[in-house]
């Protein structure tokens, strides 16, 4: 009796073989025959009806059946599905002539590129590049830069406090060069830089912003002099601007550097004459820098007696504006794709 049902089903099925015209009824003869409550699916379920002796031959039966209608369901989908394509193919035509759709694709940001090229040029010189915290404390953002507490020179930071007055997002990258002289402990030399986002309290507007990013730079190393500074400071602009680049130096005032000084290049667009970009005065000041105040050096770690260095610090957005002609400072951080197609074309205008 239980093998009657084993030919029951396989004379069932071979009926039904010749019954399939189309994918839907394969499919739903699939799920009749092995489905979770199918005719193959059951035999399984009489084996405990079969005597020990038997239910190897019955299970192998089952198995063989199960076998057969799944190489007829492959087989038979195969061919349905190669049907369908024949039909789609017939039915639609391509035409091979016409424009192929454009997708547009975006561009790395200018800004970014601007501070990769700076990197490579540096660390081409033995820099490091270091990295640092973007909240930070007041000990590394101001203290220890030579601005205790009431200092002035704060309120010019105009700093965005988040705990009090002890933790703060940091106004300049200046506590990155903190936190490396500590972590050199005053015994090594310290060649580096740290381009990363800076935070201050400021107007939105075409050509500032709350949140920028600035490059600051490191030397400290024994007998390291001004002409040291204003050297290296050559070799960054005329690469950033044209070998016919000049620099020059003018006395300012930074609490952490003594002397400190404003870096100003030769206006690279009307070659001193005198133009809007630099306001008639045919000079462009692009950076802060100066000898590393004595004070700095000792709360780092080193001896100032033996020690000496210099520090400079660019606005990556201003260098990128003046290199690459831009009024808005705003389009930097904009996914407008149609301004990723000018800042292409302008970078490939630097380089012609």
């Amino acid at each position: 009796m239980i093998y009657e049902k084993i030919k029951e089903v396989k004379t069932l099925m071979e009926e039904e073989k010749k019954n399939i015209h189309t994918i839907l009824e394969l499919n739903n003869s699939k799920v009749k025959f092995l489905g979770k409550k199918g005719l193959i699916t059951e035999l399984n379920s009489e084996i405990k009806n079969v005597p020990s002796g038997e239910k190897r031959e019955f299970g192998q039966q089952v198995n063989a059946l199960r076998e057969e209608f799944s190489k007829f369901y492959e087989e038979k989908k195969s061919l349905f599905e190669e049907e369908i394509l024949n039909k789609k193919l017939e039915s639609e035509t391509i035409d091979i002539s016409l424009p192929a759709t454009r997708v547009l694709i975006g561009a790395p940001n200018i800004l970014e590129k601007l501070i990769e090229e700076v990197e490579e040029l540096f660390i081409s010189m033995g820099y490091d590049v270091e990295d640092g915290p973007e909240i930070e404390e007041d000990k590394f953002n101001f203290e220890m830069l030579n601005i205790p507490k009431g200092h002035p020179a704060r309120d010019a930071q105009d700093t965005f406090y988040l705990e009090g007055e002890e933790i703060l997002l940091r106004s300049q990258t200046s506590p990155v060069q903190v936190r490396t002289m500590l972590k050199n402990k005053g015994e090594h030399p310290i060649f580096m830089i740290c381009p990363g986002k800076t935070y201050r309290r400021d107007d939105d507007d075409a050509t500032h912003s709350h949140q920028f990013m600035q490059i600051e730079g490191l030397v400290i190393d024994k007998d390291i002099s001004l002409s040291d500074l204003k050297g290296t400071i050559d070799v960054v602009v005329k690469k950033l601007f044209g070998e016919d680049i000049e620099t020059r130096f003018r006395p300012s005032y930074y609490q952490f550097t003594e002397p400190s000084v404003e870096v100003d290049i030769s206006c690279f667009n009307c070659k001193k004459k005198g133009c809007s970009i630099c306001k008639h005065t045919g000079w462009i000041t692009v950076a802060g820098a100066g000898i590393v105040h004595p004070n700095v050096l000792k709360m780092g770690g080193y001896n100032p007696k033996v020690w000496s260095g210099f520090a400079f610090g660019f606005g990556a957005e201003r260098l990128a504006m003046l290199k690459y002609d831009i009024n808005d400072c705003r389009v930097f951080y904009n996914t407008d794709l149609r301004e990723a197609k000018v800042f292409d074309r302008k970078e490939a205008e630097s380089h012609d």
